[in-house]
C-alpha cells in the first residue's frame, strides 16, 4: 500500500459515499459529478490494494476492509477540521465548534441545564446540538461530523470504536394526556391498549427491542392502530388532543408528567430500563471546551436523576 499517495479528496469522498451509501448522493453533496466519484474510490481502492465497497442489488454496501478504514478516514477528516478549526480561532478569536447529538430523550431533561451551566463558564465557544435517530446520530460521530452522541446505549455491534460513560438509567413508559379512560385502572390496560392509537418508537430507535418485548411478555403481538415515529414534538401535541398512547422513554416525557401535562399509565415497565451516557469515538481526544461541556451534561444529569 502506498499511503503517500492517498489524498484528502480521496478521505472526503470515501466518507461521504460511506455516510451516504450511495454514490450518486455523494457526488452531489460533494458538487462533483459522479464519474469523478467513481474514479476517487477506485483510485483510493487500488492505493490500498482491497475493495472499499461492493454492489448489494441496485446499491452499494461498505466493505469490512472499508469499515476498518472509515474509522481512520473519519478520525482523520476530524483531525483536519480541527486544525483548520484551531487556525480560525487564532484569526477570528472563536472557539473551536462542539458538536453535539442529544437523543430526544436527554434533549428536554438534560441538556437544556447542560447548556445553562456550559454558557456560564464562557469559553467562547460555538456550540451545535442536534437530534433525530441514534443510528443516524452513530453514523455521523463515526465519521467525524459529531463529537459526541448523549442518550441511550446502543447494542454492542454498533459500539465498535466507541467507548461510553454511563450517567443514570431510565425505562420506558406509556405516557397519556391527564384523565384517560385507561389511567382510572378498571380496565386491564394490555387487553384494551388496541382500542386506542398507540405511538410506537421507530425500528431504528434504541428502545423498539425494549417495547416490542414488554408487549410480547403481555401478550400483544401487534397493534391495529399504530404509529411510528421519532418526533418529540408531534407525540406531545397528538397524545394530549386525543386518546392516543405514547410508547417513549421517561426522559422525554418527564417534564410534561411534572407540570401535570400528561401522565402514565399504572403499568410496570422496569424491563424496558436501559443505560444512558455519553458516546464517544475512543480515537478522539476532547478539546478542552467539550470536556468542559461533558462535566455540564454529569452535572446536569446528576441533578435530574439524584438517586442514580
Amino acid at each position: 500500500m502506498k499511503n503517500h499517495a492517498i489524498k484528502f479528496r480521496h478521505l472526503q469522498t470515501f466518507v461521504e459515499v460511506a455516510r451516504q451509501k450511495s454514490v450518486m448522493k455523494a457526488a452531489g453533496i460533494l458538487h462533483v459529478s459522479q464519474p469523478a466519484v467513481t474514479k476517487t474510490i477506485r483510485e483510493l481502492e487500488e492505493v490500498l490494494g482491497v475493495a472499499v465497497f461492493e454492489r448489494e442489488g441496485r446499491g452499494i454496501r461498505i466493505t469490512r476492509y472499508g469499515e476498518v478504514f472509515l474509522r481512520h478516514a473519519g478520525a482523520a477528516l476530524t483531525a483536519l477540521r480541527q486544525g483548520l478549526d484551531s487556525v480560525s480561532q487564532e484569526r477570528s478569536g472563536e472557539g473551536p465548534p462542539i458538536r453535539i447529538g442529544a437523543l430526544p430523550t436527554v434533549s428536554t431533561r438534560i441538556m437544556p441545564r447542560a447548556m445553562a451551566l456550559f454558557l456560564k463558564e464562557e469559553t467562547g465557544t460555538r456550540t451545535k446540538i442536534v437530534t433525530g435517530e441514534n443510528a443516524v446520530l452513530l453514523e455521523q460521530l463515526r465519521v467525524g461530523d459529531l463529537d459526541l452522541v448523549v442518550g441511550r446505549l446502543a447494542a454492542p455491534e454498533k459500539m465498535t470504536g466507541f467507548s461510553f460513560e454511563h450517567l443514570y438509567s431510565e425505562q420506558v413508559v406509556l405516557a397519556v394526556r391527564p384523565g384517560h379512560p385507561l389511567i382510572a385502572g378498571k380496565q386491564s390496560i394490555f387487553a384494551h391498549l388496541g382500542d386506542y392509537p398507540v405511538l410506537m418508537p421507530t425500528r431504528a430507535s434504541i428502545i423498539r427491542p425494549f417495547v416490542e418485548r414488554l408487549l410480547i411478555a403481555n401478550g400483544i403481538a401487534s397493534l391495529p392502530n399504530q404509529i411510528e415515529t421519532v418526533s418529540d414534538s408531534f407525540g406531545r401535541a397528538f397524545v394530549r388532543s386525543s386518546d392516543a398512547i405514547w410508547i417513549i422513554s421517561a426522559g422525554v416525557v418527564a417534564t410534561d408528567i411534572d407540570d401535570g401535562l400528561l401522565a402514565t399509565l399504572p403499568i410496570d415497565t422496569s424491563e424496558t430500563k436501559g443505560p444512558v451516557g455519553l458516546t464517544m469515538r475512543t480515537d478522539a481526544i476532547p478539546s478542552l471546551p467539550l470536556a468542559i461541556l461533558i462535566q455540564t451534561i454529569r452535572e446536569a444529569a446528576e441533578e435530574a436523576m439524584p438517586t442514580g
